[in-house]
């Protein structure tokens, strides 16, 4: 039986993208919301998550990080994915023909220079891979959508102008989550640890938690925080280090971290990708 792997989105969607280049072997499954997506695991509708967690320009995706602590899942291994954006339109349409481009409007606010040299007047829309598809529906020359080539290929468009995107580095980083934890071994690249917690309403309590992975050489790559339960004075922290809860340098940090939070939840250990590396 063929397994699944399962994504927000209509078929086009860069998280189709991370899906098809991640896992080649398994059939996206696309799903309303990210809630849907990680109820799609849980329900053992699909085998597993792809979800974005972060990009380059526009920083994280707020609703990932409230949504992991709870999921259930765990996280198995990361997938970055090069944000190429293209101008889409009907079949035998000019770019000279085009008026007007549908996308997200992240995406058309990354496409500025493009669109004004060309007089192209930018359109919201709800998504990417929804803007494509509704292109091809109206079949109007004169609009263009913004959007991956996969999309193209799925409704049947042609690509008028390929990666016109104003930053040249623009990689959206996703987490693959599944069910249980995955045993395998460790990667070429290294490996990375992701967890959340909230420090003990004591004095300096952040500096402290943070000063076991600095005496014993753990490199943090992320912490970045957030409000829950709709309290200023309630914070819970993301953070990704490099390296296995089994290493001593990380037992030894996630020990000291314990001592100072009043909850601390692993989300998963999984091979460091090697775009990551590129990335920093």
């Amino acid at each position: 039986m063929a397994k699944s792997i399962a994504f927000q989105g209509e078929e086009g969607a860069y998280s189709h993208e991370a899906c098809v280049k991640a896992r080649p072997d398994h059939t996206p499954l696309p799903c309303r919301t990210f809630e849907d997506v990680i109820e799609a695991v849980r329900d053992g509708t699909a085998d597993l998550a792809m979800l974005p967690v972060e990009n380059t320009t526009y920083g994280r995706v707020a609703d990932i990080h409230r949504l992991l602590p709870h999921s259930g899942l765990h996280i198995i291994d990361e997938a970055f994915v090069r944000v190429h954006i293209n101008l889409l339109a009907v079949r035998g349409t000019k770019l000279a023909d085009i008026r007007e481009a549908m996308s997200h409007t992240v995406l058309l606010g990354q496409c500025r220079g493009f669109l004004r040299e060309h007089g192209i007047q930018p359109i919201t829309g709800a998504d990417t891979a929804g803007s494509a598809h509704l292109v091809a529906e109206a079949g109007v020359p004169a609009r263009a959508a913004l959007a991956s080539e996969l999309a193209g290929d799925i409704y049947d468009l042609d690509v008028l102008a390929r990666h016109i995107e104003d930053q040249s580095n623009n990689t959206t980083r996703f987490l693959i989550m599944s069910q249980t934890p995955d045993p395998t071994p460790r990667g070429n690249d290294g490996m990375m640890t992701s967890f959340v917690f909230r420090v003990r309403n004591i004095p300096a309590a952040l500096y402290k938690a943070m000063g076991g992975f600095a005496t014993n050489g753990v490199n943090m790559t992320k912490l970045e925080s957030y409000m829950v339960g709709g309290s200023f004075t309630a914070t819970q922290f993301f953070a990704d280090i490099e390296g296995h809860p089994s290493d001593p340098a990380v037992a030894r940090a996630l020990e000291e971290l314990e001592y100072f939070t009043s909850m601390l939840e692993i989300l998963g250990t999984y091979p460091a990708h090697p775009e990551r590396h590129r990335n920093t």
